[in-house]
């Protein structure tokens, strides 16, 4: 009986080790790929440039510094609200089935198409609040799209701080607001940084909501206030891509393109691991 256990368990692991190999041999062969044929695009003149001639020479800085602003602008809008309904959720709601629904609420609303989110954002930001195409109208959206992962990694970091914590701090006198600004918050922040910058970064490769609500065609000027409208990386991508007037010449500005996209978000995610193991230690966990 041992015997078959143990085959058992070497099978699963070899599963999953399969599994994880598969992941990361996928992952190899997108950045091969896109690495290979951008990089002849990468140069200075590409990054410090606005696009020019039908969008087939110059560069890529609007794109970039618009895809940044409403990164910003997402961070600004989801992070609070995220951070702020998971401590809600975990630390005073009274766990029942109205507690319940609004987590099948939030994990209903993490599995709706992104493009739902854009048409939103439409309707209401730009039509109703009249804030028109702009990084305010683009970041709100994307920041409703990121909220439910926010909030999931948020109770999550939050649920994995031992009661023990809180019980001594409760003891020591402390009130309920104290012991989760002093004692829980600081000991899941790495948990909860981590989460919300995973959710942004996934929301800066987004081309549906911005399309509609953010992102333009082409404009030359950088965004001076967060009424204005901006180009986005990866609808910069889609519009080389599909409607642009010469597709074939501009094959390698797309994949440039791609690239920069990519790093800036395997920055943002190097930084947030940075930041964690930066945490951790500080806080020794």
């Amino acid at each position: 009986m041992i015997k078959y256990r143990l085959i058992v368990q070497k099978i699963w692991f070899a599963v999953f080790k399969a599994a994880a190999w598969m992941n990361g041999l996928a992952l190899a062969v997108i950045v091969y790929f896109i690495l290979t044929r951008g990089w002849r695009a990468i140069s200075w003149e590409f990054l410090s440039q606005a696009p020019r001639d039908s969008m087939t020479a110059g560069g890529i800085l609007p794109c970039i510094v618009g895809t940044i602003a409403l990164c910003l602008m997402t961070i600004f809008v989801a992070l609070p609200i995220g951070v702020a309904s998971a401590i809600y959720l975990n630390e005073y709601a009274v766990q029942g089935k109205l507690v319940r629904i609004i987590r099948l609420g939030i994990n209903n609303l993490a599995g709706v198409p992104s493009i739902v989110f854009g048409l939103f954002g439409l309707a209401f930001f730009c039509i109703v609040l009249k804030m028109g195409v702009s990084i305010a109208s683009g970041g709100l959206t994307l920041g409703i799209m990121t909220l439910p992962v926010i909030i999931g990694a948020s109770e999550e970091a939050l649920k994995s701080v031992p009661d023990t914590y809180r019980e001594a701090s409760l003891a020591m006198g402390a009130t309920k607001w104290q012991t989760i600004r002093k004692v829980v918050l600081p000991v899941a922040f790495p948990g909860i940084i981590t989460g919300s910058i995973l959710g942004i970064s996934r929301a800066a490769g987004e081309t549906a909501p911005i399309m509609y609500t953010g992102a333009v065609f082409f404009t030359p000027d950088l965004p001076t206030s967060i009424l204005d409208e901006v180009m986005a990386l990866p609808y910069h991508i889609y519009v080389l891509a599909t409607a642009g007037t010469q597709i074939e010449a501009t094959r390698h500005l797309q994949y440039g393109t791609a690239l920069v996209l990519i790093v800036l978000v395997f920055g943002m995610n190097l930084g947030a691991i940075l930041l964690r193991s930066k945490l951790r230690r500080k806080l020794r966990i």
